[in-house]
């Protein structure tokens, strides 16, 4: 699968599925819940999802000493979703501990074990604010290359990334981890505030395992369509 994950930034679940009962006919729909929607609703909205049929990217991108995240993640684990988030820069040590207790938590709840992704840079970053403010003095490539190979090397399954860095990710990695890229946009709207943004036929060119995209859908005058029009950019039957 190469989802096109729909990012739910709503206050609440009424306005969630007024939302998703547009896409009544879409199969295989997946989406993105983030904290904005998960911090009011709580895991109940993960329940609701599911029963529609609905594949979820649960991004909390927790970043905390390595028993907290271990301990959340044993709870995460147990909500039968497709992805879940964690911070890179939280460490190698952090990042195993989070993998121990997603696996742990799936297994409780019998369930398929989420995806672990980590964060590397976000796309709303630009290598000078990342050099001034976090006082990293490598280039913005290299600093998401080297959280790429961390985060492998301690046991996650991919990235969030810009689409951008996707090459040299993939090559500084194996086969199968993953580049799930934010920062999508068509060619005709507004980057908001994002910094390093590409198209979906950029996105898919690049190598991008998945899209994360928001607004572009969300606020479009006609959500469906627009879907469908970064599906055909994107290359996707949504298989």
């Amino acid at each position: 699968m190469r989802p096109i994950i729909i990012a739910l930034d709503f206050e609440d679940k009424e306005q969630v599925f007024a939302f998703l009962d547009q896409f009544d006919h879409q199969e295989n729909l997946f989406v993105k819940v983030g904290m904005e929607l998960f911090y009011f609703e709580g895991p109940k909205i993960l329940a609701e999802l599911r029963k529609r049929g609905i594949h979820v990217f649960l991004d909390l991108k927790l970043y905390d000493i390595p028993n907290t995240v271990e301990q959340a993640m044993y709870q995460l684990g147990q909500q039968e979703v497709s992805m879940v988030t964690v911070h890179a820069a939280g460490g190698a040590e952090m990042i195993r501990r989070a993998k121990q207790g997603l696996l742990r938590g799936s297994e409780k709840a019998g369930v398929k074990p989420a995806k672990l992704l980590a964060i590397t840079q976000l796309t709303s970053t630009s290598e000078e604010q990342m050099q001034d403010e976090q006082l990293v003095t490598v280039s913005l490539a290299e600093s998401v290359k080297h959280y790429a190979q961390l985060a492998q090397e301690s046991g996650a399954d991919g990235v969030i990334s810009s689409a951008l860095e996707d090459p040299r990710i993939h090559q500084a990695t194996s086969q199968d981890f993953l580049c799930i890229n934010p920062g999508i946009r068509l060619a005709s709207d507004s980057v908001d505030d994002q910094k390093r943004v590409v198209t979906p036929s950029e996105a898919a060119r690049l190598g991008s395992n998945g899209l994360v995209v928001g607004r572009s859908i969300t606020k479009a005058s006609d959500p469906v369509a627009a879907y469908q029009t970064i599906a055909k950019e994107w290359g996707l039957s949504n298989d």
